[in-house]
């Protein structure tokens, strides 16, 4: 995906970031292929399906340029190192910032300052980009 921005800002790239995460999420499941069953699909009456704990599930699958821009987001994700890319990744999944400072074994204010850095360094990789193509 061609972009026309001038210049890119940490809170442009944060924002990707988040759409990426989210469209990831709204991806339909991998199957294993090959498998199947020959059972006959169970038909639950109504009263059976009212009691049911499980609610049907509404997922909308994204559209073609949701996923274009979730891909060109993962290219950007090479420019990180691995732990980087976990935290970037934490916190456009929405994760407090709690839990990712217990998954990196920091205080929260040092993982905040890691994440800032980390897109720091992808707004920095994506206006050298920019300034090499003008």
């Amino acid at each position: 995906m061609a972009n026309t921005k001038t210049n890119w800002t940490a809170d442009d790239v944060a924002n990707r970031f988040e759409e990426a995460a989210s469209t990831a999420r709204r991806l339909p499941p991998v199957r294993v292929q090959g498998y199947f069953t020959l059972w006959p699909t169970v038909v639950r009456s109504e009263w059976e399906r009212m009691s049911a704990d499980e609610q049907p599930k509404l997922h909308f699958q994204p559209s073609p340029s949701e996923v274009d821009a979730m891909l060109e987001v993962m290219h950007w994700v090479q420019w990180l190192e691995v732990e980087q890319r976990h935290l970037v990744w934490m916190r456009a999944k929405r994760y407090g910032w709690r839990e990712i400072s217990i998954r990196f074994g920091c205080c929260t204010k040092t993982a905040q300052r890691r994440w800032a850095q980390s897109l720091q360094h992808v707004t920095e990789q994506l206006n050298s980009a920019l300034k090499v193509r003008a």
